[in-house]
């Protein structure tokens, strides 16, 4: 029986935590450790993975609900060997898939199940309804935050709001733009007392951070990944951590109640 690829998020609770360069990077190191990783943009209406990776696409996740391609067309390689599947950007119309369309895109994922390692959603941000679903869909969720107090704040209400509403209680977080460790585990440590107090059933585990780098912004600005551009800078050593600890995480063995991506054959494993 071939492995069940590792399906995780990448999400936060506010826009602005450089969530989406997290995902990106990522998927470069893990690409360069020998894993097939396809990154998803989840944000279906405003796009920004390709902006990122200074790609332009000419199908994405749109053309697979409206002109009748399928998942093949619109998987893209990109230079630093991993795939992306690109979202829309300033379409409508994906702002809000129904339930059929929800279940037609995971539906169409089934073919690649033998082909990853790694499937990368990187979410939009906040608790808007296709935010929820795709932190419903997959096995793991990595929360982003900073040290700013809003997006404490935005993180926690992601998460109450998938536990009370949704029952999800494990999440893995990252506090992206820290000064150093010390004060990174101090923004979690922040995040954990207060759904301690007022959530039960709450696991957070402290996956890591990323330093304030000057080569982040640059590679922004060169639309080159920074673990490419300067792997060697404190923010590219940090991700490759990052993606250490990702490589130990264990693909679930079975559905906990949502219907997730690759979801027929966690079921016949249940």
């Amino acid at each position: 029986m071939s492995t069940l690829p590792l399906v995780f998020s990448v999400t936060s609770g506010k826009g602005g935590v450089g969530k989406t360069n997290v995902a990106v990077n990522l998927a470069c190191t893990l690409a360069a450790a020998g894993k097939r990783v396809l990154l998803m943009d989840g944000d279906l209406g405003l796009a920004s993975v390709d902006v990122l990776l200074g790609m332009t696409p000419e199908r994405n996740i749109f053309h697979l609900f409206f002109d009748g391609v399928t998942m093949r067309d619109i998987l893209y390689d990109t230079p630093y060997g991993f795939k992306i599947l690109p979202a829309s950007s300033g379409v409508s119309e994906m702002l809000s898939l129904d339930t059929g369309q929800k279940l037609d895109l995971l539906e169409a994922m089934d073919v690649l199940e033998n082909d990853l390692d790694y499937l990368i959603v990187d979410t939009g941000a906040g608790i808007n309804d296709s935010v929820l679903y795709f932190n419903l869909a997959v096995q793991e969720r990595l929360v982003v935050l900073t040290p700013e107090p809003t997006a404490l704040t935005d993180a926690y209400a992601l998460i109450k709001v998938m536990q009370m509403k949704h029952e999800v209680g494990r999440f893995r977080v990252l506090v992206n733009l820290a000064d150093d460790e010390r004060a990174a585990k101090d923004v979690f440590t922040r995040l954990y007392m207060a759904c301690d107090h007022f959530l039960t059933g709450i696991v957070l585990d402290f996956a890591g951070f990323v330093p304030k780098d000057i080569c982040v912004r640059k590679g922004v600005s060169r639309q080159v990944p920074f673990s490419v551009a300067e792997p060697q800078c404190p923010a590219s050593l940090a991700v490759r951590r990052l993606a250490e600890n990702v490589q130990s995480w264990e693909p679930a063995e079975s559905l906990d109640g949502n219907i997730k991506f690759f979801w027929k054959k966690l079921l016949f494993r249940s």
